[in-house]
């Protein structure tokens, strides 16, 4: 049984699908379970504006193992140090947020890949399911075991998108549209026309390269229509704490109406 789905999630792209995913950013691993169960295709495990452990992140992972959904996590920063924990829980993807240039995405690869291909250190434990596979048989997927992605939210990235393109092992992209936004001097106006622009353009390249493109969106039938329409594979939509509050907020919206009455 796979740890982490990497190929169910790439096998629905590859016939034409597109994989539907979720922003996990709380604590409790019951989370992932439940989304799970709700049928999403892959999970978003936030580092990066989180208070989540590496403890926290492997229930997580954990969490999803015998479904369908792919966990992938989002570290904290493009660091060898905070990466290399995290695949040895055997992610499905990691994703490498703020990169701002091939060089940078060059070595978010490196860090993820074990020699001579990268720099990652050798020392799996889940990886090797604790024993019960060998080191040798590890070893001939080991490189393909996770999926890299660059987090494009900058426009720096946007200028240098050729180049990050062509970095060997990088699977794919995610566009991070607030921040490419704020980057641009126009934080939270990801309707500006320049913003869109840029954020067309990252599209449009990323579908002529063959690499995956992910987006990473607040939930709403008609953003989804859009970014569907733009030719996404893969979306993260809403998340834990945004579906919390919106159900909590409706159900005391409709008892507090009741009470009125």
């Amino acid at each position: 049984m796979s740890l982490n789905n990497v190929e169910v999630f790439k096998k629905k792209i590859q016939d034409g699908g597109v994989c539907v995913g979720v922003s996990v950013s709380l604590c409790d691993p019951a989370i992932s379970e439940l989304f799970a169960e709700t049928g999403y295709d892959s999970t978003w495990i936030d580092m990066e504006h989180t208070v989540m452990s590496l403890e926290t992140v492997l229930g997580h992972v954990m969490a999803v193992r015998g479904t369908r959904t792919a966990p992938i996590v989002r570290v904290p920063w493009n660091d060898p140090v905070l990466i290399k924990p995290v695949l040895e829980m055997e992610p499905a993807g990691i994703i490498v947020p703020m990169v701002r240039s091939a060089t940078e995405v060059a070595a978010a690869v490196a860090a993820c890949k074990y020699p001579p291909k990268g720099i990652r250190g050798f020392g799996p434990h889940r990886g090797i399911r604790f024993g019960a596979t060998s080191a040798e048989d590890y070893l001939q997927d080991a490189n393909d075991r996770n999926m890299v992605i660059a987090q494009i939210e900058h426009i720096d990235a946007v200028n240098d998108l050729d180049a990050i393109l062509e970095v060997p092992g990088l699977d794919g992209i995610v566009l991070g549209p607030n921040d490419l936004s704020g980057s641009m001097g126009k934080l939270g106006r990801t309707s500006d026309p320049e913003v869109v622009a840029a954020m067309d353009e990252v599209v449009e390249k990323t579908r002529g390269s063959g690499k995956l493109l992910g987006a990473s969106v607040g939930y709403s039938t008609e953003s989804i229509r859009e970014w569907l329409a733009k030719g996404v594979q893969w979306i993260s939509v809403g998340g834990d704490i945004a579906n919390l509050y919106e159900y909590s907020q409706t159900a005391f919206d409709d008892v507090r109406s009741v009470l009125a009455k």
